[in-house]
């Protein structure tokens, strides 16, 4: 486990469905709906009360879906974890359809959430960078990036997690951010 920006930012290996913190991130799709990768692993694990929110939210306030770089709370439903905040990343498409930004909004709205309803601590996984492609060097500084700006305004959340699946993961994340390279 490695502890940057004054120890409010921890990075672990481990399965987000089993973390004990105030909320977990949804890599979600904009339907919400689930799906595969970590979205399906939530709604597993979470029950049928997550789905059920999702469809109110879908009903009620993006019927056309999610937009890419918002993001959303509902239940954590039988998770450890009291909330979810589903948010969609951007599909990589080259760097010039503004996937960079979006990024950085998914983890910055998702930061924003934790302020208006008292989170003290979230957990991240590596959004966008499996089957949407995103490059998980950039991806790193940018959730960095993200997490670092939101954090120097704010006193919430007071512990973020990023929590990779692979230890591997975890190392290209940690290399990537030892660069120091800008991508905000």
């Amino acid at each position: 486990m490695d502890k940057l920006l004054d120890g409010r930012l921890v990075v672990d290996t481990g399965d987000i469905t089993r973390l004990k913190v105030d909320a977990i991130v949804n890599a979600a799709n904009s339907s919400l709906m689930g799906g595969g990768g970590v979205d399906g692993a939530i709604h597993r694990a979470g029950g049928p009360a997550i789905l059920d929110e999702c469809k109110k939210i879908r009903e009620t306030e993006y019927p056309g879906g999610l937009p890419s770089g918002e993001a959303v709370l509902t239940t954590g439903g039988n998770l450890a974890a009291h909330f979810i905040i589903h948010t969609v990343g951007p599909i990589w498409r080259g760097g010039n359809s503004g996937e960079e930004k979006i990024l950085y909004n998914a983890y910055y709205n998702s930061l924003s959430l934790c302020r208006h309803n008292t989170i003290k601590t979230i957990a991240f996984p590596a959004i966008s960078t499996g089957v949407y492609g995103f490059p998980k060097e950039k991806a790193a500084v940018i959730s960095l990036n993200a997490v670092r700006d939101f954090l120097k305004k704010n006193p919430l959340p007071e512990t973020v997690t990023f929590i990779f699946y692979s230890s591997l993961d975890r190392d290209i994340f940690l290399k990537s951010i030892n660069n120091g390279k800008e991508y905000s």
